[in-house]
């Protein structure tokens, strides 16, 4: 009974079963994939030895010093800017909107208070409390912005109509009022050298670790467990019980070519007849290395069905309703702690799942009164 179930060993999970296992209790890590580091997972194309992130671009960024000197203690990271296009109508600007893209798409020449003045006069000032997207979008950017960069592009993304989403959402989108075209305003930025699989595969590697791929546990199957840590998603725990919480899914269509795709790690397709919302080029990630020929993987999105790996939560009406009722049951598990993006159904940066991670393991070890297994002393 002393031992600790992890379930899934994605980022949440590998920090909860480092912290555990240097401490000293024993932890099994179950992942139903045949890999660890779940949506982070990176590999090399095995013809162009490109890194690949398999399932989408993970740059990492964070405020938070003690989570950046943390990862760091588990494999080199680079100094990478994440510099995104986007693509509307024909022509190429800079994302976030910042003053170059401001200038060129309206053909001006405007100082950042003129910009800042300029855009004011374009917002619909009768909204005086956005609801939605698009009122927020309205409001803060005009018609001209919101139809060329952001209406299609998050109706590809989120399957609906701008108008049913909430205002949260668009305050994400930074605009810039100067020509910096870093995505992320964050102090520490960057993607380790050999992979986001390789820091969680050294974040799994301890004695009293034992990570089981391709397996899955119920909780009807963790009696035998002092505690578990589960970060897969909230609704499946529960079998489902209250309904299927909604998700995005994505699909990604991989590309070799000769050279240089696109010249950009990260290009946005806004226009509608455009089916996928991106092109991401792979080999632009890892700016530290050479490669003759490329990799691109066309992005689509679409409804999470069963069976799908969940991306993004919706968070609809409808979803906050049966959330609510999911909460109420996972209050009532006393030796279950639900943590990280699936498990609660946010949007987390990886970042914050490892700051939520670290705490959690700092809790359980502070209130837990079972006698950990020790390491043997190594005088």
């Amino acid at each position: 009974m002393r031992k600790v179930c992890i379930v899934g060993a994605g980022f949440s999970g590998a920090v909860i079963a480092h912290q555990l296992a240097t401490a000293g209790y024993a932890c099994d890590v179950y992942e139903s994939r045949p890999h660890v580091a779940g949506n982070c997972h990176t590999e090399r194309d095995p013809k162009t030895g490109i890194m690949l992130h398999m399932h989408g671009p993970h740059i990492f960024h964070t405020n938070n010093e003690r989570v950046w000197n943390y990862v760091r203690c588990f494999g080199e990271f680079a100094p990478f800017t994440n510099r995104v296009k986007a693509i509307t109508a024909g022509r190429v600007f800079s994302l976030p909107i910042n003053l170059l893209t401001l200038n060129q798409f309206f053909s001006k020449t405007l100082s950042p208070e003129q910009a800042r003045l300029f855009l004011g006069s374009l917002g619909d000032h009768s909204i005086s409390n956005p609801r939605s997207f698009e009122e927020q979008a309205l409001r803060f950017v005009g018609r001209e912005l919101y139809e060329a960069f952001f209406k299609n592009y998050t109706m590809k993304q989120w399957g609906v109509d701008p108008a049913e989403l909430p205002a949260s959402i668009l305050k994400r989108l930074p605009i810039r009022f100067t020509y910096d075209d870093n995505y992320y305003d964050s102090r520490f930025q960057g993607i380790p050298v050999e992979g986001y699989t390789h820091i969680v595969s050294a974040l799994l590697e301890d004695k009293n670790i034992r990570v089981l791929t391709d397996s899955k546990i119920a909780l009807r199957d963790t009696n035998h467990y002092c505690h578990t840590f589960y970060t897969g998603p909230l609704d499946e725990w529960f079998d489902f019980s209250e309904g299927r919480l909604s998700y995005r899914s994505l699909d990604f269509s991989a590309e070799r070519h000769p050279g240089d795709y696109q010249g950009n790690p990260v290009i946005n397709f806004c226009d509608a007849d455009v089916p996928w919302t991106r092109i991401c080029e792979h080999k632009h990630f890892a700016p530290w290395e050479t490669h003759d020929e490329t990799v691109i993987f066309k992005e689509f999105s679409r409804d999470c069905e069963v069976g799908d790996v969940p991306y993004y939560p919706v968070r609809l009406l409808d979803d906050q309703r049966i959330l609510q009722n999911y909460a109420r049951l996972a209050s009532q598990q006393d030796s279950v702690t639900f943590v990280g993006r699936l498990a609660t159904y946010r949007y987390l940066d990886m970042d914050v799942a490892i700051e939520e991670a670290l705490l959690a393991a700092d809790n359980f070890m502070k209130q837990s009164t079972l006698p950990a297994y020790r390491k043997e002393s190594s005088n």
